[in-house]
């Protein structure tokens, strides 16, 4: 077995997002052995004519489609997320961090509902301010769109560039 494979099959099979310690600690292999091979797995799918990259976000890893291919994975299923809980989604997403009140002006009383199910689902987090809430997407977010990061600029990027195309 070599650990370049091993590697290669965690990312793969893994839902969330790996860090180094955590790849290391499932292949009972040292950190630095399994650095050097996930940085030439980034290598080879970065030169690869590939749908298929390794991204990282924040310290993890993780194998997901190139944001230009998503479209395509999209049509074999429906989206769990109905289109207006994604609307409000994408509100919060592109104006982060976007007060709830604030929210409200833009999208009305059904607000507290969406971003009570957002919440729960993971893909937003909110913080008090004042008697609102300041609201920002997770990481969670930018792993199940395949964005391949979590700055704000990437995601309002992501999103131009998606609704354009859609």
């Amino acid at each position: 077995m070599s650990v370049k494979g091993a590697v290669e099959a965690l990312l793969y099979s893994s839902a969330e997002s790996l860090s180094i310690q955590d790849i290391a600690g499932k292949l009972d292999s040292p950190v630095e052995e399994v650095r050097l091979a996930l940085f030439d797995l980034i290598r080879a799918y970065g030169q690869r004519d590939s749908a298929i990259m390794i991204a990282k976000l924040g310290r993890d890893y993780r194998m997901m489609l190139r944001p230009e291919y998503a479209e395509y994975a999209d049509r074999f299923g429906e989206s769990e997320l109905p289109a207006a809980l994604r609307k409000t989604l994408s509100t919060i997403a592109y104006n982060q961090p976007v007060l709830q009140s604030d929210l409200f002006r833009t999208r009305g009383s059904r607000t507290y509902d969406d971003v009570k199910a957002l919440m729960e689902s993971g893909f937003v987090s909110g913080k008090r301010s004042g008697q609102t809430l300041e609201l920002t997407t997770t990481k969670k977010f930018a792993e199940y769109f395949g964005i391949g990061s979590t700055r704000k600029e990437d995601i309002r990027t992501w999103i131009e560039r998606n609704s354009r195309d859609g």
